[in-house]
């Protein structure tokens, strides 16, 4: 076999050890392990994968994965979701259909300080879904906002899927999260608008009853401001200190883990089996992360070795197909695949191969990167694997709530994003302006 066909059939070797149940990690080691042998010798092979551990996880940069992941962990068990979404309540009482905007609102804040869809799902199920519902919202609305909502998680920095394209495309972490900004409040306002439309055309989707008698529970001014004291401190150490140029990435990290942890103990939120969990599972999800990075910097340069990059992106780019045929059959690939597996491993697949194509099209790669985790978040509102739509059902515990429920109060949510994409591409400076300042 030639070094491209043996490419390829790693390719296809893997997304059959996927298929079969395979840990998306492992897999990607063997199939690389086995197509560098094949392509060279195993002395190159086992030479080359104590190379990509040594390269690949020795850098300073890596410190911010878990830092960030235990400032996310942090903020959510001491309730700061919950004065988010009450900020933003009473801030948005008196406008149509204003707790669904408020709730996308404070999951838009919120996301500024934990980076993780799936903790937004879990704490504004449990915060907004029952507010809502008690304001005469029905559960298929009050829960797709919610779901719809969380994806900001992964859009606004900091976001763990950002720290992975970095690492990935080389790039670099504080200007990927530079490039959130712009389309995380760009994906709010279509939210909100989307809300609002709902709200004046489908009614009937939106409230089980317009007549709302229920009273909303009050602030006073000194209320207000204590609730919104931790939200605006973590905000200003993490991102002030990270746009300001005053912390890199993961100095900013530790000052938000610090932050947080201050806000937990003085909230005492935090006794001595919780912290101990929260470690426990800030390293789980750190080691299962760059596991996968490691697996997936050996696939990437397996590929390289083999030419399939290469010859890809002669076949998008010197055809008729173009590079922005490249771009949207890029861009729907990942949406399909959203539909099966996890965000961090559909981009540890398909980043290896489409980089080189997405870097001889002339694309910016921070730009591509903002799209690819646009598409790759559509895959926790979509059946049948639709995370968040799960991590809500968990978590809300309704037996008269349905999944197929859940799924339906996403659609318009879904169909937003896809707006909010096609603008991104579009219009690139959204995502790329703040970034090159």
């Amino acid at each position: 076999m030639s070094p491209l066909e043996i490419g390829y059939s790693a390719v296809g070797g893997l997304v059959l050890l996927i298929y079969l149940g395979m840990p998306i990690g492992i897999a990607m080691l063997g199939v690389s392990f086995v197509g560098v042998a094949m392509i060279r010798n195993d002395a190159v092979a086992l030479n080359m994968l104590g190379a990509v551990g040594n390269d690949s996880l020795r850098e300073y940069l890596f410190a911010v994965v878990p830092l960030f992941v235990l400032m996310g962990l942090l903020v959510t068990v001491s309730n700061v979701g919950k004065d988010t979404f009450d900020v933003f309540q009473r801030m948005m009482r008196n406008v149509t259909a204003g707790l669904g905007i408020a709730t996308v609102f404070a999951n838009a804040v919120f996301a500024s300080i934990t980076g993780i869809s799936i903790a937004s799902a879990t704490v504004f199920s449990r915060v907004a879904v029952p507010e809502m519902t008690r304001h005469g919202y029905t559960k298929r609305f009050a829960t797709g906002v919610v779901a719809g909502s969380s994806v900001l998680g992964m859009l606004i920095p900091p976001s763990l899927l950002m720290i992975v394209y970095a690492v990935l495309a080389e790039q670099s972490v504080g200007r990927m999260f530079l490039a959130g900004v712009g389309p995380g409040l760009l994906l709010s306002v279509v939210f909100a608008v989307t809300i609002l439309i709902l709200a004046r055309r489908s009614k009937s989707f939106v409230f089980e009853t317009t007549d709302d008698a229920e009273a909303y529970a009050d602030l006073s001014p000194g209320d207000f401001i204590r609730k919104c004291i931790p939200i605006l401190s973590l905000m200003t150490v993490v991102l002030g200190g990270l746009y300001g140029g005053f912390l890199n990435p993961t100095e900013a990290g530790a000052a938000g883990a610090a932050g947080a942890l201050v806000i937990a103990l003085l909230r005492r939120s935090l006794p001595k089996r919780t912290l101990w969990n929260l470690m426990v599972e800030t390293g789980q999800i750190t080691v299962s992360v760059l596991f996968l990075i490691l697996a997936a910097t050996f696939f990437s340069r397996m590929l390289a070795l083999s030419g399939v990059p290469r010859e890809l992106a002669g076949l998008f780019l010197d055809t008729s197909i173009g590079p922005y045929g490249f771009l949207i059959a890029y861009l729907l690939l990942i949406i399909v695949l959203g539909c099966l597996i996890d965000s961090i491993s559909i981009m540890l697949i398909v980043l290896p191969i489409a980089l080189p194509v997405a870097e001889a099209a002339g694309f910016d790669l921070i730009w591509f990167g903002v799209l690819t985790v646009v598409a790759v978040e559509l895959g926790l509102l979509t059946p049948p694997f639709g995370l968040s739509v799960y991590t809500i059902k968990s978590a809300i515990e309704d037996p008269d709530l349905s999944v197929g429920d859940i799924f339906r109060g996403t659609l318009p949510f879904v169909a937003a994003m896809l707006v909010a994409l096609a603008i991104l591409v579009i219009f690139p400076p959204i995502a790329t302006w703040l970034a090159r300042l």
